[in-house]
């Protein structure tokens, strides 16, 4: 007997419609029923953030969901990130500047988890930014990098947002 349900989820811009499993993982939907392999399975219990995802503005581990709780939702992935020319976005371009990538399997969950976290706090202290990315694990080496990146992105954001001021005002 088939358990599949119809869901309909924004993702990345594109609403997708499918018939699924009731218990198929979100991260399991994103990969193989919309081909968006970016987002990384890692230890398939919510702890390492290598599968997060910004569901409805707010980061989440899509691991910890069924496809069918995002029905109706709004989901941008790493995919998301890149400019329409696909060019790297400022925070991108950040990491591969000071080498935070290193393997790169847990930096679509970093990119998201500080996606959502430079757009509240613009101007993050050290400990903000560590704070930020606890919930993130690099098995690799450190995070040495990963802030530097990110103290990088923000104050090019700050540059970017200070003469977009400047430029309203006139």
């Amino acid at each position: 007997m088939s358990n599949k349900v119809q869901v309909g989820i924004s993702i990345n811009g594109k609403k997708v419609q499918k018939q699924v499993e009731s218990r198929l993982l979100l991260t399991d939907f994103i990969r193989d029923e919309c081909n968006l392999t970016g987002t990384h399975l890692g230890c398939e219990h919510g702890v390492c953030g290598a599968c997060t995802i910004l569901l409805d503005n707010e980061p989440v581990r899509g691991c910890l969901m069924f496809a069918v709780q995002a029905d109706g939702c709004e989901i941008q992935t790493v995919e998301s990130l890149n400019h329409v020319d696909g060019t790297l976005n400022v925070l991108q371009q950040s990491f591969s500047d000071n080498h935070a990538l290193q393997c790169g399997f847990c930096t679509p969950g970093f990119l998201m988890t500080l996606t959502h976290f430079l757009k509240d706090n613009q101007n993050p202290t050290e400990n903000e930014i560590r704070e930020a990315i606890s919930g993130n694990l690099c098995r690799c080496t450190g995070y040495a990098n990963i802030i530097k990146a990110v103290q990088q992105a923000s104050q090019i954001l700050q540059k970017e947002n200070s003469n977009c001021s400047v430029v309203s005002a006139q």
